[in-house]
Order: C-alpha cells, then structure tokens, then sequence
C-alpha cells in the first residue's frame, strides 16, 4: 500500500476548519463547518499536481470516517463530496 492509499493519513485541522491529505509535498484538503453535531463541507481543493490520482476521493473518505467515529452528521454543500456520498452507498447513512 502505497503512502497515498491510507485514508488514515487524512488529518483533521481544527484550527483552519479543514481535512488535509499531504502527498508529494502537496496538501489536499475539505473545508468545513461544524455546528450541533453537524458538519458541512464547503469547499474541497486538490492541487492540479495530484490531478487524476484519485488523491480528492481518499481525502474524502478518510473525512468521512473520522465523521462517522465521530458521531457527525453529514451536509454535503460542496460538489464533490456530494458526488462521492452518492457513489458510496457505505456513507449515505451519514447524511443529515
């Protein structure tokens, strides 16, 4: 398993309300609000070096399970994160 391959590497920045995926010295990262148990992403950005890799949807998943160990419900505001619920029926029961 390559380094890009474990979701665990996803961290949660609390001070700059973002999931961050570090690879090749580039931060992928998911913005978000978090309010009553809720949390809702704003705002996902992966830098055009990690393009195509698959980078976007790791960084995601591991967001979303650190939200389900966390007992958070799931706004999906931004595109992406939304795309990716609807494709992966496993996280659908976060939805708020």
């Amino acid at each position: 398993m390559s380094d890009a391959d474990k979701t665990s590497d996803v961290v949660n920045n609390i001070s700059k309300h973002r999931y961050e995926l570090a690879v090749e010295g580039h931060i992928a990262a998911s913005y978000y609000t978090l309010a009553d148990g809720v949390i809702t992403f704003v705002h996902t950005v992966v830098p055009p070096e990690l393009g195509g890799k698959g980078i976007g949807s790791k960084l995601i998943r591991g967001a979303l399970d650190q939200v389900r160990s966390d007992g958070l419900k799931v706004i999906p505001e931004c595109p992406f994160v939304k795309a990716f619920i609807e494709k992966h029926a496993a996280y659908q029961d976060l939805l708020k």
